[in-house]
């Protein structure tokens, strides 16, 4: 696979929890490579990256003792997916600014400065001043 298509199967294998950044696949590429367990190649203007029989062997001996890095993403117990309103705040903040006047790109700042506040607390275990 090139990075394109391991981020693409990570986020796939993932329901879309995890996708790993351009940031975080090539420098973990190149790693792996200096290791010689992956050997890179180019075929149509792509580098393609494989397993060496070095990675083969490093794997089988190892994966026993690896913990699934998959196993939680596809489990939803507990697991409450906020990304729906994160867009759709992302879009609302974005049409404040610019649409929105200037007294209006204020008033947004502090709600989402709030909302931060908010969350951080939450994670916190403090109580929200707001309420009761």
């Amino acid at each position: 696979m090139h990075g394109y298509q391991l981020m693409q199967a990570i986020a796939d294998r993932t329901d879309g929890r995890w996708r790993p950044s351009p940031g975080a696949i090539y420098p973990t590429i190149n790693q792996l490579e200096d290791e010689g367990l992956i050997t890179v190649t180019s075929s149509a203007g792509r580098k393609l990256a494989a397993l060496t029989e070095a990675g083969r062997e490093h794997v089988a001996e190892s994966s026993g003792s690896w913990p699934d890095p998959f196993a939680a993403a596809g489990s939803t117990d507990g697991f409450v997916d906020l990304r729906g309103e994160l867009e759709q705040l992302h879009a609302a903040a974005r049409q404040v600014a610019r649409a929105g006047s200037a007294a209006q790109q204020a008033a947004a700042e502090r709600i989402l400065g709030d909302a931060r506040r908010a969350l951080y607390r939450l994670l916190a275990d403090e109580p929200d001043p707001r309420r009761d």
